[in-house]
């Protein structure tokens, strides 16, 4: 046996890193505004980018699930008479989540589909209803930039929750700047929309019949005894006899703590879509189907001027600057080439969730099916970590709203019936909907929930029941038993806090 030091030869495979492959990646993963800004910097350091026309946008043809035409036009006309179709149902099935949503227009090319285009019953989208005020009541574009920083915390019921020194950072404006936006905002009907507290939005609502007084004034500040039923304190608080109590409590119910309500609901996303879906029917076959295109406004369009690299490769003598020249060519090159194969990318996995969840966009939420990475990278071969980067913070318009590739994920229940699952979020729609049509009187507790959803052939367990409602901020059946007895209204809305019962006393208005 040989013992001392030798050479051996071996040989393995590794993967490299390289900085450009890595680029890529972080490419993939990025917004279309973090892509806007990186490409930004791309044109100031590299001299032989420059950008492109809309029309010379990487992959800017549309796509269909159902191979529709390739012609833009003649795709959406095809389409128009089954969009309208599409929009007429699913107003009709507006109790389910697929509510209305909204996007931002600025830097929409002419021509270009509107992400209102795809909302369906869009006079009743507190979205659409908001940002069409604020673009009339605000003209100048910093003034509009803090006001819509402000509708993105619109909740469910109108309020908005937000700190005025978060807004003031994100919108880079003065926390003065900030307030007086706010107070505009405020004028917008129905009264009580962007206030921050119950006693704000009833306040509005009491300004607008003039009848705000002192003692009104002292009553909205003392809503938690409203809530514990002290009325011998709120008498001596608001300086007012039995009767007039009585009266001022009587007149506080005809108020709608919830005006957020009088319209549907859909998060305000102030974003432009990376993705638009509409109805199509396949030329050849006449069958239903989607027809899905890429939003070249959220493209970067960039382009290689070779004409200049070939000016530059004659006047370069030096070898240096020959070197200079040619790397700049090759990163310029690679750049275009990894943003159509990023844009391919994208296209690539949103047809696939849209085949996969296909009955979603038909029916709505109760119709959402589970679905996970492994599904999608599987189907497009893919890696799951690639699905992943592409389906964060990328959106999709669609005829039910503006959605994140992200939401269609979701993990799955076991239903009666065996093999067949249901997604967690069509149960928490479900709960949603139940809790909303209870008695005031006699509110759905967890366990009666946990039956009817057995009874719908959902099998799920108590625990899971209580982890959905507390997740959709759903008071306990006892604290809406409570606001029952106070005469409140039928159930508390799912987008308020449930932490103190005071701060939602009268906020229990029928859904």
């Amino acid at each position: 046996m040989r013992i001392g030091p030798s050479l051996m030869m071996a040989t393995r495979q590794t993967l490299a890193m390289t900085p450009q492959l890595q680029q890529a990646i972080k490419l993939l993963q990025f917004s279309h505004l973090e892509l806007a800004t990186f490409i930004q910097q791309e044109l100031e350091k590299n001299p032989l980018l420059s950008e492109g026309a809309a029309e010379d946008a990487p992959i800017s043809e549309p796509t269909s699930v159902l191979e529709a035409p390739t012609d833009t036009a003649d795709a959406l006309a095809a389409a128009a008479p089954a969009l309208a179709e599409a929009d007429d149902r699913w107003t009709r099935e507006h109790a389910d989540r697929g509510g209305d949503a909204a996007a931002s227009t600025v830097g929409r090319r002419e021509g270009a589909p509107d992400a209102l285009d795809f909302v369906a019953g869009r006079p009743r989208s507190l979205a659409v209803h908001v940002l069409e005020q604020i673009n009339l009541l605000f003209a100048s574009a910093d003034d509009r930039r803090i006001a819509l920083k402000l509708a993105e915390g619109l909740d469910e019921v109108g309020y908005c929750r937000l700190e005025v020194a978060d807004v003031a950072e994100a919108a880079a404006a003065s926390p003065a700047a900030v307030e007086a936006v706010w107070a505009r905002l405020r004028q917008i009907e129905p009264a009580g929309l962007f206030a921050r507290t119950v006693a704000e939005c009833l306040g509005a609502q009491l300004a607008e019949r003039d009848r705000l007084d002192p003692a009104m004034k002292a009553l909205l500040d003392n809503l938690a005894l409203v809530a514990a039923g002290e009325l011998g304190q709120l008498r001596r608080r608001c300086g007012v006899d039995d009767e007039d109590l009585r009266d001022m409590l009587a007149e506080l119910r005809t108020l709608d703590p919830r005006p957020g309500h009088a319209f549907d609901f859909e998060p305000i996303q102030p974003v432009a879509p990376d993705l638009y879906l509409q109805p199509a029917k396949d030329p050849d076959t006449g069958e239903d189907g989607w027809f899905i295109e890429l939003n070249t406004d959220a493209l970067p369009k960039v382009l290689v001027d070779r004409n200049y690299h070939a000016t530059l490769m004659k006047g370069a003598r030096a070898k240096t600057d020959r070197a200079f020249v040619a790397e700049r060519f090759q990163s310029a090159n690679w750049l275009v080439k990894t943003l159509e194969q990023r844009a391919t990318t994208i296209l690539k996995v949103a047809r696939e969730i849209v085949r996969q969840q296909d009955a979603f966009f038909r029916h709505g939420v109760s119709a959402l099916k589970p679905l996970v990475l492994r599904d999608i990278a599987v189907a497009t071969e893919l890696h799951e970590s690639t699905v992943s980067r592409v389906t964060s913070n990328k959106y999709i318009a669609t005829p039910r709203g503006i959605f994140e590739l992200k939401y269609f994920f979701t993990s799955s229940l076991p239903a009666r019936t065996p093999g067949v699952v249901v997604s967690s979020e069509s149960v928490r729609s479900r709960i949603r909907l139940l809790v909303g049509g209870e008695s005031a009187h006699q509110p759905l507790s967890d366990d009666r929930l946990v039956d009817l959803l057995k009874g719908e052939g959902i099998e799920i367990a108590r625990r899971t029941v209580a982890k959905y409602r507390e997740s959709m901020r759903i008071p306990s059946s006892a604290e809406r038993r409570r606001l029952g007895r106070l005469g409140m209204g039928r159930s508390v809305p799912s987008a308020l806090p449930s932490a103190a019962l005071a701060s939602h006393a009268l906020s229990g208005q029928a859904d």
